[in-house]
């Protein structure tokens, strides 16, 4: 179930998108539980990090969807933005903010539907996958989101996490087929990097997250390659 807010003051668009909720449910199967709200003001009133995705008017009477975007974010980094509007040129400022997108009004059903389809491929991509590491203690179950980059010695692999570094027996290839299908490649033979943790490409380097790592010439293309890809699913 993915739990959706709308924040419009247009009672007739609330409506019409609830509409395409239904619809988009009919047509794909995805099940949606969805809070509407008349106002920014509304939404931050006892505000809980409880949704999946919110929709975003940009014009509101009392508190406008940019400002509301903004304070939703202090508390709520994780949540998908996506605005509605009557121009572009506001919307591009939503990517401050991190929105994911946004969608022109009058809203018709297929770019709402894209929309909608975007968020969900974002939120399967944020699913939470968990290696069971074998380490000299027994074993540590690690949630492969947290991971940095993976590098291989001998017959041991270094992991780099967002919760400290540490090591175990195995082998790069080995962790590499369990990641499978996670968005993982390798910058060069001995390093597997999380696609989703890197920063900045710079010539033969890659930084990811607090690390900067050497881009091999064999790896190189097919890493790009990866790289592109990922960003590309992230924003089509």
């Amino acid at each position: 179930m993915i739990r959706v807010a709308v924040v419009e003051d247009d009672a007739e668009v609330q409506g019409v998108l609830r509409e395409y909720i239904r619809r988009y449910t009919r047509q794909y199967g995805t099940e949606f539980e969805v809070s509407v709200f008349a106002d920014g003001v509304d939404i931050l009133d006892n505000y809980r990090a409880v949704y999946d995705i919110i929709f975003l008017d940009v014009e509101m009477k009392h508190l406008d969807g940019m400002t509301t975007a903004e304070r939703i974010r202090q508390m709520d980094a994780d949540v998908i933005l996506i605005f509605i509007t009557n121009m572009a040129q506001y919307a591009i400022r939503g990517y401050s903010v991190g929105a994911l997108d946004y969608v022109l009004k009058p809203v018709p059903y297929f770019a709402f539907s894209e929309q909608l389809k975007k968020a969900e491929k974002n939120l399967a991509r944020r699913a939470s996958h968990y290696l069971m590491v074998p380490v000299e203690s027994g074993l540590r179950r690690l949630d492969s989101s947290r991971l940095y980059y993976l590098e291989s010695e001998g017959h041991r692999v270094h992991y780099y996490t967002e919760d400290g570094d540490f090591s175990a027996p195995g082998t790069l290839k080995a962790v590499e087929e369990k990641l499978a299908g996670r968005p993982f490649a390798r910058c060069n033979s001995g390093y597997l990097v999380n696609l989703a943790q890197v920063q900045a490409v710079q010539q033969n380097t890659v930084q990811v997250g607090p690390y900067e790592l050497q881009i091999s010439r064999p790896k190189r293309k097919a890493f790009l390659a990866a790289l592109t890809d990922y960003i590309g699913g992230e924003g089509s």
